[in-house]
């Protein structure tokens, strides 16, 4: 097959949809496919451009037998609701070259588009009414309800626009793909129908991420002492999961030395939390940047307790992808999650974490306090590592992925 990739975010990015994609198309090049992406320079989640990578031109590179072609883009260091939309529209206008010559270099037979941004899927859709190539639209995130639901902007005469933009692009598309139930049920309420929809969950390399003792952790890089109760954030620090609520937990337990809040990652919301941090006098709250993606199990062995946090608004409008890894590591995530969601739903069901009310910073410190005195968390561990194994596997999921595309590049040429 020939695979043509749209998409913001790309590999070598550690955390989010560009390392998803980067796995994605290194693993349908390796199957033997010719596999063509377009994207930008790195630059998540640090928010400054990678080392090597030109600021203002153009790129072509091989990243496991992957054509990527990179686009300048401009990156704001400080990433406001603002500085967001002008970071996309300038990736959206950079990318025009590339497309053009992809257009009359060959014929794909796939054409797929990672969203968010939403409004990228013009070039895809443009692909496929020009050279005839069936498109896919990737949902990671449902980002125009993210806005709508945050409240990110004002403007309701604009809101609306976008959500008639995405209604389009969804009807458009051959297949609408995205990565849990709950999302896959709001895109049917937007009109799309079920038969179009295809679930490509988020995986997990379980044979990479797998359990490991507190010995064999990063707990001794970090200051910490094996016998501290360590609970970890560890990933994006954005607006979605209102990470301000683990400092006003953090505030109840100072007077507990042994309990240590430990927040690594990067992103918009990062500078905003420490300087927080040090006004409240928080000296229990430990700030660390992404670490090398193969220290990632020793990183997820620090966590006696993990947090999966994410903002109520945002109830089934993203699948937090950092729960993969906790769950193949065997870890004890606390997670906020609506009754009633998908997340909420398939966590309970297997009972493989503990599930609080989001935006509730006492439902926050009693799911702590819950977590580091359960007499079931063993089981709960064990309980996640099976889920990972048996539904995350990466091979599994990429190879029902392949073959999906197989199958419908088959059926598409019967009916031809």
């Amino acid at each position: 097959m020939r695979i043509l990739v749209f998409g913001i975010n790309y590999a070598p990015d550690l955390t989010g949809i560009g390392k998803y994609t980067g796995e994605m198309c290194s693993y349908l090049a390796g199957q033997g496919h010719q596999v063509t992406m377009v994207t930008a320079h790195p630059y998540y989640p640090q928010w400054e451009l990678a080392d090597g990578y030109p600021r203002y031109s153009w790129k072509t590179e091989i990243i496991d037998g992957v054509t990527v072609e990179r686009c300048p883009l401009y990156i704001p260091q400080d990433p406001s609701a603002l500085r967001k939309v002008l970071h996309e529209i300038s990736f959206f206008g950079t990318i025009f070259p590339v497309w053009l010559k992809l257009l009359f270099k060959k014929k794909f037979d796939y054409v797929i588009c990672l969203n968010p941004p939403f409004h990228l899927t013009i070039y895809p859709l443009l692909v496929k009414w020009f050279r005839g190539s069936k498109m896919i639209s990737h949902v990671q995130d449902l980002q125009v309800d993210v806005v709508n639901d945050l409240e990110l902007l004002k403007s309701n005469a604009l809101i609306n626009l976008m959500f008639t933009f995405e209604k389009f692009y969804f009807d458009q598309s051959d297949v609408v793909s995205t990565i849990s139930l709950g999302m896959e049920r709001k895109i049917a309420s937007k009109g799309i129908a079920k038969e179009k929809q295809w679930l490509f969950p988020n995986w997990v390399d379980i044979n990479f991420i797998t359990p490991l003792s507190k010995e064999e952790s990063l707990r001794s890089r970090f200051g910490l002492d094996l016998t501290d109760k360590v609970i970890l954030y560890s990933g994006n620090m954005g607006e979605k999961q209102g990470l301000e609520q683990i400092l006003d937990v953090a505030l109840k337990f100072r007077q507990q030395p042994d309990i240590q809040f430990v927040i690594v990652g990067n992103g918009g919301a990062k500078k905003r939390l420490e300087e927080a941090a040090v006004k409240m006098g928080l000296d229990n709250v430990r700030f660390f940047p992404l670490q090398p993606y193969e220290d990632l199990s020793r990183l997820l062995a620090v966590a006696d307790v993990h947090l999966v946090l994410q903002k109520k608004e945002a109830s089934d409008l993203v699948m937090p992808s950092k729960l993969t890894g906790i769950l193949s590591a065997g870890g004890l995530a606390l997670i906020t999650a609506v009754e009633g969601t998908s997340l909420y739903d398939v966590v309970h069901e297997h009972h493989m974490g503990v599930l609080i009310e989001p935006g509730s910073v006492e439902a926050l410190y009693e799911g702590i306090v819950e977590c580091l005195h359960s007499t079931d968390s063993e089981q709960i561990k064990a309980n996640a590592r099976e889920y990972a194994l048996r539904f995350l596997a990466k091979d599994a999921v990429l190879g029902s992925f392949e073959e999906k595309l197989l199958t419908g590049l088959s059926q598409r040429k019967l009916v031809m």
